[in-house]
């Protein structure tokens, strides 16, 4: 039987150690017999989790033998890895152990080096951390999850049941994952991915900046066909120095500010309004349909349909 060992570690969440509990330990093969032996395993005699405290059954040598390895994200993803910890992650790795982190446990492997050079994704909102301490690891936040083959991570919270179902799927098929995803309430395949979960907000400007006036006409003006010229000649500027004062300012150039400010406004709209695509494609300063529909699954991940499906709520407004 294919043995999952569940490494928690201090400050564990709740949510990712019984996500990868409840996926495989719920899982059943066509006969009926289970498909996976759990292991909770810890290198401390008692984890805080912050809501409770945890004694697990096994010690890091659960790690020893097992078929798999999961390390759930933890609240304090930053904090120094325990050595012991390290060489077993390192150790487990080395034997061809498949090792999966979920959420922000990407940092555990991170420290233990089993990521670099290779793609991996976390929460989105810790992917600039991780990027940041770890710069030979390509983060990805757009991402539910990555599979490197032996080394896998997920983004936060369901990201890890899509995770875990699409390891019960490498091991025992789709009709077994589509069980275990019937018996966890949710689909076997979602649309999309992490990003269009991420609220992408204005990029930075220093309060009292030069650019300050400038991105508020930005803002107020963005169902205008705005261009490059237009927005250099409003600020009584070149071109090359707009841009340059965009990218000292804000880490980005004038248009792509522009795009993404135009989308965020789009998601509010969806979210909010019955008005239709094409409406708010118009509303936001797309010329046509078919270019906000490219722009804002290129932002997001997926179609303003699909958004809106997914985040609107009860509104009295008509759709026009």
């Amino acid at each position: 039987m294919h043995t999952v060992a569940v490494l928690a570690l201090n400050h564990v969440i709740p949510f990712d150690l019984s996500t990868a509990i409840e996926v495989f330990g719920r899982t059943r093969l066509p006969d009926g017999r289970p498909g996976y032996r759990i292991r909770v395993c810890a290198h401390q005699p008692e984890i805080d989790t912050g809501a409770f405290t945890l004694r697990a059954p096994w010690g890091l040598d659960g790690l020893r033998d097992a078929d798999t390895v999961i390390v759930p994200g933890t609240a304090t993803p930053t904090a120094p890895l325990a050595p012991a910890v390290r060489t077993a992650l390192r150790q487990a790795a080395a034997a061809g152990t498949r090792i999966a982190s979920l959420c922000t446990g990407t940092f555990a492997l991170a420290a233990s080096g089993l990521l670099d050079g290779l793609r991996a994704t976390t929460h989105w909102n810790a992917a600039d951390q991780l990027a940041a301490a770890y710069p030979d690891i390509d983060v990805d936040p757009a991402m539910l999850y990555v599979d490197n083959g032996r080394i896998l991570t997920a983004a936060g919270a369901a990201a890890g049941l899509d995770l875990c179902l699409h390891m019960v799927r490498r091991d025992y098929g789709s009709a077994v994952a589509a069980d275990a995803a019937r018996l966890s309430v949710t689909p076997l395949e979602r649309e999309g991915g992490q990003a269009q979960f991420i609220v992408h907000d204005h990029a930075p400007a220093p309060a009292g900046s030069a650019l300050e006036p400038l991105l508020t006409w930005l803002r107020d003006n963005l169902a205008d066909p705005l261009t490059l010229d237009d927005i250099a000649t409003h600020a009584g500027v070149s071109t090359r120095t707009l841009i340059r004062r965009f990218r000292e300012q804000t880490g980005t150039t004038p248009l792509q500010w522009l795009h993404r400010t135009r989308i965020r406004r789009a998601q509010h709209l969806l979210e909010t309004t019955g008005h239709s695509v094409e409406r708010i494609g118009a509303q936001v300063g797309f010329g046509s349909p078919t270019a906000f529909r490219d722009r804002f699954k290129r932002t997001t991940g997926v179609s303003p349909h699909t958004y809106r499906r997914t985040f609107s709520r009860p509104t009295d407004h008509e759709a026009c």
